[in-house]
């Protein structure tokens, strides 16, 4: 395989792995926000991270979970391992940086949300019903476009 090759292949990848990210951003949207964030992480976790194929060149990468996937499948080679051990040293480190963001947003959402203050409830008691709502928007009552179109012996049609 030829650097462009291997580039080629890396770039088919990260497309196709784009595009399973935003699936799963897409299937996870309803989900509670502290459960949705750390599911799209371990998604990425998984399809971003690179490990070593041969140990003897440094320079050859693939996904760690498709080295897993094919070491498990077929039951060849031993870079199960240092592929598992990448996938959890680099979850290891995005779930830390996570929860340093997490630690961050927290006070910073709970201080906005005291700054703008308690929002007011809607009275629903007091709401107007939707015949006030359209009596105000037709000030005109109805008889008198009766009085008019009979003065002038037109159609009424109705209003809707």
């Amino acid at each position: 395989m030829t650097e462009n090759d291997y580039l080629l292949a890396w770039g088919v990848y990260v497309v196709a792995a784009l595009g399973c990210l935003l699936v799963w951003f897409r299937i996870t949207r309803w989900m509670w926000r502290y459960l949705r964030e750390p599911l799209r992480l371990l998604a990425a976790v998984l399809l971003f991270s690179p490990t070593v194929v041969d140990p003897s060149n440094e320079q050859v990468l693939a996904p760690s979970i498709a080295i897993t996937a094919l070491d498990l499948l077929l039951d060849v080679g031993n870079g199960i391992w240092r592929a598992v051990a990448d996938l959890s040293m680099y979850g290891l480190i995005a779930f830390a940086l996570y929860l340093l963001f997490v630690a961050i947003r927290w006070p910073l959402a709970r201080w906005w949300k005291s700054h703008r203050g308690p929002q007011a409830e809607p009275d629903d008691e007091n709401a107007p019903t939707l015949r006030e709502i359209m009596q105000r928007e037709n000030e005109e009552p109805v008889e008198s476009l009766y009085a008019q179109a009979d003065s002038r012996h037109l159609r009424v049609e109705p209003r809707l």
